[in-house]
């Protein structure tokens, strides 16, 4: 009998394309998981991993046994949300993946919550790229996405995959304190032309809104600094390096020397939660999803 645990962490690996960051999806050691495997060929008599440079990459017969564990997987899932559902209460764990600032601004009151009125239920929260985690959700190595898209780029949700909003966050433009625009009630996007802009790097979700974002409105932006954080983001705008676009969930108080002007119209984007749909009737799900639209009420405003 093959170990499903064991089928676990080769899943993982082939979901997340490397022993660490499979290990950081399950919650275990990059050891523990290479343990895993090497116990499953030992068990199956077959090489399931090869050396690729400094990686690791599936052989074909790991893909076709990582298939196959992919539908157990899944077969275990519907039985144990038979049994949460019977039972009635949230309960067993629950992988939750969510993008920065939601992680930073929304979760740890969700969370906080959930622990308290579910004390059976084991709520776990992974910080992951809000495209990537759809498709972790799709293949289950997670239960429940809190992603976003924006209003010029709406978000794909595949085959086999629920969605309920949770609310819709605003962005404002921050600019350096003396910077011509900071005395101005509003700004029309057709007016930030010539401007250095900060902003995340290219491939992620929000570089990709701005670029579009201004190309449509006639601006070809200049990008003068990139950073992951919007909290870099600001400290680059306080020193008076460039302007930038910064949604309000997990912004926090803006420091001296940064103005937040109204952006006419308004830039938004829209916060889901997304699970699979075989997963709909778990009560976790649902307790989760009521968590994050009653916490959203109170984030939102302030925010």
């Amino acid at each position: 009998m093959l170990d499903l645990g064991r089928l676990r962490a080769l899943h993982a690996v082939s979901v997340h394309g490397s022993v660490a960051a499979a290990a950081t999806a399950l919650g275990y050691t990059p050891s523990a998981v290479s343990q895993q495997i090497a116990k499953l060929e030992r068990e199956t008599r077959t090489t399931l991993l090869e050396r690729q440079g400094r990686g690791v990459a599936l052989t074909e017969e790991a893909r076709h046994l990582a298939a196959t564990a992919q539908e157990l997987l899944a077969i275990v899932e519907r039985a144990e949300t038979t049994l949460e559902e019977r039972r009635g209460e949230p309960t067993g764990r629950l992988a939750i993946g969510a993008f920065a600032t939601a992680a930073r601004g929304l979760l740890p009151g969700v969370l906080a919550e959930l622990g308290r009125r579910h004390p059976g239920l084991d709520a776990r929260m992974t910080e992951v790229d809000p495209h990537l985690s759809i498709d972790l959700v799709a293949r289950g190595m997670i239960d429940l996405a809190v992603a976003h898209d924006w209003d010029i780029a709406p978000l794909p949700a595949p085959e086999g995959v629920e969605q309920a909003v949770i609310g819709d966050d605003l962005c404002d433009l921050l600019v350096p304190e003396g910077h011509p625009l900071a005395a101005r009630a509003s700004v029309r996007r057709e007016e930030l032309t010539g401007e250095r802009w900060i902003c995340q790097p290219p491939g992620t979700v929000c570089h990709d809104w701005l670029i579009r974002t201004l190309r449509a409105a006639g601006c070809e932006p200049d990008v003068a600094h990139q950073a992951e954080e919007y909290h870099t983001q600001v400290a680059l705008v306080a020193a008076g390096l460039g302007i930038a676009m910064i949604p309000r969930l997990g912004r926090g108080a803006l420091p001296a020397g940064v103005v937040a002007v109204v952006l006419d119209p308004v830039p938004k984007r829209r916060l889901y939660a997304l699970w699979r749909m075989g997963a709909a009737r778990r009560p976790a799900i649902t307790a989760t999803v009521g968590a994050l639209r009653g916490h959203w009420v109170g984030v939102g405003a302030a925010a």
